[in-house]
């Protein structure tokens, strides 16, 4: 079978051009460390390759929220842990205030302290993150939460909003926690608090609140008792309309029992002299106006104004012991959520850091080249090249000339 030139030109070509179109090829997957250079070269490889890099970077999204969410996280454990020492300090205070060897400048200098004492906390509750966003300001973040007013009060002006982080795929978790559920708020389980008017005459101190029947069906409701003779009480439950029981014989010290609570109260208070019972959450739950009120009674003169004066400041000092402690005890519940927080943070740290071990590995079975294999095709492919171009050349000038 005769071959004319021209068909052994083109045929010649086109397998020279495969070759080098191949040895290119291999010198392209070399130079980019991959044997996907185009999805055309292995659809299902590349396909499965572009799904594992989008979870490596959604994997890598999440390490990063959750770096950001640990920093702000143990910037308000760190926070509130200062804050826990602090209120730890201030019921001391108050403890100590409460001692009957206390006169007016005693407990004045008292008063001073916890004024301090007053601005330090309103201080760690507006504490940054260093950047100029507030800790404890809810969505507000970008001004102070806990604003001092003209009448010396002290204002939350941010909201109840909790920035939700996505932490890992199926995880969102509050990265922040706003200062009203911090320090203007008590556990469900605070009990009852109890107080006195300030302008109760007579020298009736009331002792600490305990429950005996929780399935009293006023249990949980608000109750005043009335004093309407100095030798008698009434117990009034607040509800619509308010029920008041029958007059009792008041005894000093002698239980009162009323709605599952039990109650005493010493001393001989004067007719009309009022003493409230209330569920914590409706007492007043605001550590800074506790801390205020506590601190207006202590700078009150009371040596001169005899028992009646004495019990004003002890019942003051007790119901701002209890309301410390029920901050307080908000304080840690807090404090332990953020704990269980962090500690899943680092959880899913490590599931996050496998998880992203794992796909690169797999990425890196599916594209990455094996430079010994290809190495060795390169050479294979480039000798071939050679061996077609030297062919080539060779034969182009045989002619049956060459032969006469």
């Amino acid at each position: 079978m005769r071959v004319s030139t021209q068909s052994f030109y083109e045929q010649s070509r086109a397998g020279m051009d495969s070759q080098q179109s191949s040895l290119l090829r291999v010198q392209q997957q070399l130079g980019a460390g991959t044997k996907i250079l185009a999805p055309s070269d292995d659809p299902l490889g590349a396909t499965r390759a572009l799904a594992v890099s989008q979870s490596i970077a959604l994997n890598a999204q999440y390490s990063t929220s959750r770096g950001q969410a640990t920093q702000t996280l143990t910037l308000e454990e760190n926070a509130l842990q200062s804050v826990t020492t602090l209120l730890q300090s201030i019921k001391s205070s108050v403890i100590q205030a409460g001692n009957g060897t206390m006169g007016d400048a005693d407990r004045a200098a008292i008063a001073t302290v916890l004024q301090s004492n007053l601005a330090q906390l309103q201080g760690l509750a507006n504490t940054d993150d260093g950047n100029g966003q507030f800790l404890f300001a809810g969505f507000k973040s970008g001004s102070a939460p806990f604003v001092g007013q003209a009448d010396g009060s002290i204002k939350y002006a941010g909201d109840q909003g909790q920035r939700l982080v996505q932490v890992d795929v199926s995880r969102q978790m509050a990265g922040t926690d706003d200062g009203r559920s911090i320090f203007q708020s008590v556990q469900g389980g605070a009990g009852y608090v109890s107080s006195s008017p300030v302008g109760n005459t007579g020298s009736g101190v009331f002792s600490s609140t305990s429950v005996v029947d929780v399935t009293d069906p006023n249990y949980g409701k608000n109750f005043v008792i009335s004093f309407p003779t100095a030798t008698t009480y009434t117990v009034t439950t607040q509800t619509s309309p308010p029920i008041t029981t029958a007059p009792a014989t008041y005894a000093s010290g002698a239980p009162i029992q009323f709605g599952g609570l039990q109650i005493s109260i010493s001393g001989a208070p004067a007719a009309n002299d009022t003493f409230n019972v209330a569920p914590a959450k409706n007492a007043g739950v605001d550590v800074f106006a506790a801390l205020s009120d506590v601190i207006t009674a202590l700078k009150t003169p009371v040596n001169n104004a005899g028992p009646a004066g004495q019990a004003l400041v002890l019942n003051a000092l007790s119901t701002a012991n209890r309301k410390i402690t029920n901050a307080l005890d908000n304080v840690l519940t807090v404090r332990s959520s953020i704990g269980s927080r962090l500690h899943e943070l680092d959880a899913l740290t490590v599931t996050g850091d496998s998880r992203n071990l794992s796909n690169k590995s797999y990425l890196s079975g599916l594209q990455d080249l094996d430079y010994a294999s290809a190495m060795g095709e390169f050479y294979q492919r480039q000798t071939a090249l050679q061996a077609s171009q030297q062919s080539f050349v060779k034969i182009q000038k045989i002619a049956l000339f060459n032969y006469l």
